[in-house]
């Protein structure tokens, strides 16, 4: 099969094209810098483009028979009014260009990413992909994110919207971030540290996709994330303990608010989603459990 995917040099299109590589897929990426970096893989076929802009880049779309579309600005740090519109039109512009692309050919599949954040900030309560969104900016931006990709279904394309959890793996994403301030003994619950932690490991997530590829019935929202979802006073333990550092010392919410602002809110609220629709399809999980999933990914970094 040809796979296209948009945002491809990242933390997870990397791992996906050396996946998707190994099935004997054909990949073709399409990323804003004007090079592939040293370790993308030298059979992926690499585009140079700015996907929020119309151009010949979309010629490419067309020719494959998936399209993978992770193309989208960092949330991570301080939001101000251009980061927010930043983050805001790397994923609507660039998903309606590829929709706008596609080849509208039977059996031609679209996987375009969403995230947990979706559904807002529901407490305590255990959320699967029936669930509406919630109010906040992130879900503002999942949903229309979404909704451009699910245009292409009217066309009669298969959709898939992979709502991601926090992605653990071992070149980076979250626990790039965590894993030092753990080193320096100072890891620790964030504000009350009973918000929930959504996350799935990045086999799991790599192993999902295929999985969506090879399942034809499978359509409209998948949450990618771990059937257990911890909080992340749990979350904090279970990663002191796998590095051998304390993991008591809170970071209090008002200096989160204090430094990153808006964004800070996103970090002391969460969601405990389930991935009812991988589970209902008969996915079996290789790191259902954070503590297996964190010796895997950092064991060997104390």
């Amino acid at each position: 099969m040809k796979v296209l995917i948009t945002g491809g040099l990242g933390f997870v299109g990397t791992q996906l094209s050396i996946r998707l590589l190994k099935k004997g897929h054909q990949v073709t990426v399409v990323d804003h810098s004007p090079e592939p970096r040293p370790y993308t893989p030298e059979e992926v076929r690499y585009v140079p483009a700015d996907t929020t802009v119309k151009g010949a880049w979309q010629e490419q779309v067309s020719h494959h028979e998936a399209v993978i579309n992770l193309a989208g600005a960092s949330i991570f740090g301080r939001w101000n009014d251009k980061t927010k519109n930043l983050i805001y039109d790397t994923r609507i512009l660039t998903t309606r260009n590829v929709v706008e692309a596609m080849a509208k050919e039977e059996g031609t599949v679209l996987c375009s990413t969403s995230a947990v954040g979706y559904y807002g900030f529901r407490g305590d309560e255990e959320i699967t992909e029936e669930e509406d969104p919630g109010d906040d900016f992130l879900a503002g931006v999942c949903v229309d994110w979404e909704n451009e990709a699910l245009k292409a279904a009217d066309e009669g394309v298969r959709v898939a919207i992979t709502r991601f959890g926090i992605v653990l793996g071992k070149t980076g994403g979250a626990l790039g971030q965590m894993i030092p301030a753990f080193k320096r003994f100072v890891g620790g619950p964030l504000g009350s540290g009973n918000q929930w932690f959504s996350w799935i490991h990045m086999e799991d997530l790599l192993n999902a996709f295929m999985f969506v590829f090879e399942n034809q019935d499978i359509s409209g929202p998948v949450n990618f994330c771990s059937p257990n979802p911890v909080c992340n006073r749990d979350l904090g333990k279970a990663l002191g303990k796998v590095l051998s550092r304390p993991s008591f010392l809170t970071t209090p919410a008002f200096m989160l608010k204090l430094v990153l602002g808006e964004f800070g809110s996103i970090l002391l609220e969460g969601q405990k989603v389930m991935p009812a629709k991988l589970l209902k399809h008969g996915f079996n999980f290789h790191y259902p459990e954070i503590t297996g999933a964190l010796e895997e990914v950092v064991g060997n970094s104390g």
